[in-house]
């Protein structure tokens, strides 16, 4: 909205999605803010929130789910809650949306992908696997856009402290007598030890580039997977 977009934004949750919008207007009071709620996971629910959408120029895909299992314990059903959410989301979007980027000849979608999906972690397998589809999938897209000023691009994020992540570090910490911080620093510690942030990244912080990669500044950036990662990739 800093930008002077009018944003629309989606969340599973109606109350959440309204909080989120009015969040947004507190900040930006003279902003477009509006809000469709619909979960990812019903593919009837993704076709009425595509049904309402205006004229579209910017997608971001950021929608995601993860979670903490033993290979052996995941199911197929797991995995296809996991690929119905993280991959196929992005891509019933672009599918809906791409063909009038096109028509007009600029647009941009960024998939929000993550280290993850180069370096799949051992604890989530399914999660990374999705991740790494994004890649495949944006890259994929970007092919179609030749001739145009419309460009398809992933962000590689590292271990970001989302409001999603921050719920399951605190019920951790709270279940192992940790504090926060602790637990936070535990968790970095074991899992991202050559990062070179040596913190967890804050939202905004991913916000940032997806900003740059939907500006004009970007237009020769096409097809690319960008870095948000704090260095937790040693190589790439």
């Amino acid at each position: 909205m800093a930008e002077g977009a009018h944003v629309i934004i989606n969340g599973r949750n109606p109350e959440k999605t309204k909080a989120a919008m009015e969040q947004l207007r507190a900040i930006f009071p003279s902003g477009n803010v509006t809000g469709i709620a619909a979960d990812f996971s019903s593919s009837d629910e993704v076709a009425a929130l595509i049904a309402g959408l205006p004229q579209i120029d910017i997608l971001i895909n950021n929608v995601g789910i993860f979670e903490l299992k033993p290979f052996t314990q995941i199911d197929e059903s797991d995995w296809r809650r996991m690929f119905e959410v993280n991959v196929l989301s992005g891509a019933r979007l672009a599918k809906a949306l791409l063909h009038g980027m096109l028509d007009r000849k600029w647009g941009r979608i960024v998939f929000i992908s993550s280290e993850s999906g180069i370096n799949v972690p051992a604890d989530m397998i399914h999660y990374g696997v999705t991740k790494t589809a994004m890649l495949s999938l944006a890259n994929g897209l970007s092919k179609l856009t030749r001739g145009t000023e419309v460009t398809v691009n992933s962000i590689l994020g590292g271990p970001t402290y989302s409001d999603g992540v921050a719920g399951t570090v605190e019920a951790i910490a709270e279940a192992q007598g940790m504090t926060v911080e602790q637990m936070k620093a535990a968790i970095l510690a074991s899992t991202n030890a050559h990062s070179l942030l040596q913190r967890f990244i804050a939202p905004e912080e991913i916000a940032a580039l997806a900003a740059y990669l939907c500006s004009p500044l970007a237009a020769a950036t096409n097809g690319s997977s960008l870095r948000a990662d704090g260095g937790a990739l040693q190589m790439l």
